[in-house]
C-alpha cells in the first residue's frame, strides 16, 4: 500500500482540481495544496498517518490564507446596475390612482410607462411622483 501512496495523493489532488474547474466557486483548491503536499511528503516517509496530517494542515492554512483575499475580490467586484435603475430618483407623473400601499397604478417615468405601488399615501392621477426603488417590475414611488 505504501508505494501507491503518492499516486493515490496525486489522484485525489486531480480529482479536486476537476471539482474545482467544474464549480463557479472556490470549493476545493485548498484539498489540491494538501494533496499535493501530502504526496510530496510520501517522499519523506511512508507513514500514512503523517501524510493524511499533512493534507490537513496545509489545506488548513491554505484556506485561512486565501478565504480573506478571495472574500476581498468579490466584494471589489463593483454591481453592474440594470437599465432600469436608471429611474431611481427620477420624477414622473401618475397615470391611474394608487389608493394605498397595496393597490398597483400606473406611472410614466422618462417617457416609460411602469406599474408601481406607493410607498406610503395615496397617489391620484395626475400628481408627480418621484421613484424610491424598484421590487420587480413594479416602480416604488411617492409624492413629491
Amino acid at each position: 500500500m505504501q508505494e501507491y501512496m503518492p499516486f493515490i495523493w496525486i489522484g485525489f489532488a486531480v480529482l479536486m482540481a476537476v471539482c474545482e474547474a467544474l464549480t463557479a466557486q472556490l470549493v476545493s483548491i485548498w484539498f489540491v495544496i494538501g494533496a499535493g503536499c501530502a504526496a510530496i511528503t510520501t517522499i519523506f516517509t511512508p507513514s500514512i498517518p503523517i501524510q493524511s496530517a499533512v493534507f490537513l494542515i496545509v489545506s488548513l492554512i491554505a484556506l485561512i490564507v486565501t478565504r480573506p483575499i478571495v472574500n476581498r475580490l468579490k466584494k471589489n467586484k463593483s454591481r453592474i446596475n440594470t437599465n432600469a435603475e436608471r429611474l431611481i430618483g427620477r420624477i414622473g407623473d401618475v397615470l391611474s390612482d394608487i389608493t394605498d400601499a397595496e393597490t398597483i397604478g400606473q406611472v410614466k417615468v422618462s417617457g416609460e410607462v411602469w406599474s408601481a405601488k406607493s410607498s406610503d399615501a395615496p397617489i391620484t392621477k395626475g400628481e408627480k411622483i418621484k421613484v424610491l426603488s424598484i421590487e420587480g417590475v413594479k416602480l416604488i414611488v411617492e409624492k413629491v
